[in-house]
């Protein structure tokens, strides 16, 4: 059921979210408390409802498993008082958030409790907004990776009492053993303590499993940096040669031009280079590779991870059998296995109404194909040609690599304006 399939709105919210802290109900106003005394139902995590226990006058009901479950049990609820207790601010990286997607938020009201990135930054005097915020909370403690640039500061929220460790050892492996790593552990209750050591020689303790981990970068000498430009360096993927070069991948994220939220096909994946560059944009986009080998789709995997970008799809198998029920894209890459018969067609086929195709071709086979399709679709041919220096003897001269021919086109909209009948 989704927010359309509710009945008529109550007139005044029925949801409250309270955001708690470890300091229980000290730690909460009287709005809050009037709250879950007058509430018929309690939701929280166990946690959550033994540091409210002594205002609860309800039902006290605990998270279930898959959390969704509980969201439809809040739902319903409808039209009862309800109160959610959530960690800290229920919108970041919280209850809150999830529970709007499926409730208007004019039916709930929210009383926001201090978050624990907001909590720490107080606790080391930095400053939050030039500080990044990141939480590793049930996700791949990869994800710190494109942050680690020298002189940056990052808050992550960890997992567990593992968390501290995990993420020194990643830091450490990539080259920024110097680090400073501060643990943070139930800040705001009466068992707070912080901690700091350096990454290259943490040491593992009795760490709280409410933690986070406060991190001021500093690089080694071949730490590995990700830059923020696109078009990283080849040396930093693991590739067979199967790779989009990095001056012609620039250019080809470019012409994706991805926007928000966007999905990409990366057909023929190679090294994963493309599809991981256009995940590393912005932390909205979501991109499936489409690989045939086996060993260059594990590959894929490894790069996605020591990227940071763990979240891309790999597919393993050969367009265009492989696409046939994967979600449409808003943009295409095809980077290998185009001259394949049906594969173009397909693409074309499956991109949704404005989307963006992008392929290269290094083969005349394949920039045959290109040529076929401008011809008969439009969008814009581009020629690619990269030399580079090297030597000659005791001199140098220009060395140039395969020339590149890029098909680029966008798939018309659908026109929605109204047709003579309609008006």
């Amino acid at each position: 059921m989704s927010k359309r399939d509710l009945p008529p709105s109550p007139r005044h919210p029925w949801l409250t979210i309270i955001g708690i802290g470890e300091d229980g109900l000290a730690g909460i106003g009287e709005a809050a408390k009037a709250a879950l005394a007058a509430a018929e139902v309690v939701f929280g995590g166990v946690r959550h409802l033994d540091l409210a226990g002594a205002a609860i006058t309800g039902e006290a009901r605990p998270w279930l498993s898959p959390f969704e479950r509980s969201v439809e049990a809040v739902a319903a609820e409808r039209g009862r008082a309800v109160v959610v207790l959530a960690s800290g601010d229920p919108f970041l990286y919280g209850a809150g958030a999830t529970l709007a997607r499926r409730i208007p938020a004019r039916e709930m009201r929210v009383i926001p409790h201090p978050s624990s990135f907001s909590l720490a930054a107080s606790r080391l005097g930095w400053a939050l907004a030039e500080t990044v915020c990141v939480s590793v909370h049930g996700r791949p403690v990869e994800l710190i990776r494109p942050h680690l640039h020298p002189g940056a500061r990052i808050i992550a929220l960890t997992s567990d009492e593992h968390g501290p460790a995990a993420i020194a050892g990643l830091l450490s492996g990539d080259g920024f053993g110097a680090s400073q790593v501060h643990v943070l552990e139930a800040l705001g209750g009466d068992r707070e303590r912080i901690s700091c050591q350096r990454a290259e020689t943490f040491a593992p303790q009795d760490f709280h499993a409410l933690n986070v981990c406060a991190i001021e970068v500093l690089a080694g000498s071949g730490a590995r940096v990700l830059p923020y430009a696109p078009g990283l360096d080849d040396s930093l993927f693991e590739h067979d040669g199967q790779i989009t070069k990095r001056e012609v991948r620039a250019l080809t994220l470019s012409a994706l031009a991805p926007r928000r939220g966007e999905l990409l096909w990366d057909v023929g994946g190679g090294s994963g280079s493309v599809s991981i560059e256009w995940m590393l944009a912005d932390a909205s986009l979501r991109a499936i590779a489409i690989e045939s080998e086996g060993e260059r789709a594990s590959r894929i995997r490894r790069n996605a991870a020591s990227f940071g970008a763990p979240g891309l799809q790999v597919i393993e198998g050969e367009a265009p059998a492989a696409l046939a029920d994967l979600p449409a894209p808003d943009a295409v890459f095809v980077g290998g296995g185009g001259t394949n018969p049906g594969v173009m067609d397909a693409v074309i086929e499956r991109l949704k109404p404005g989307g963006r195709l992008v392929a290269n071709a290094v083969t005349t086979e394949m920039e045959a194909v290109l040529l076929a399709l401008h011809a008969r679709n439009g969008g814009s041919l581009t020629r690619i040609e990269i030399a580079r220096a090297s030597p000659i003897g005791s001199m140098h001269g220009w060395r140039p690599a395969m020339p590149v021919t890029q098909w680029s086109w966008a798939k018309p909209p659908v026109d929605e304006s109204p047709s003579k009948e309609e008006e």
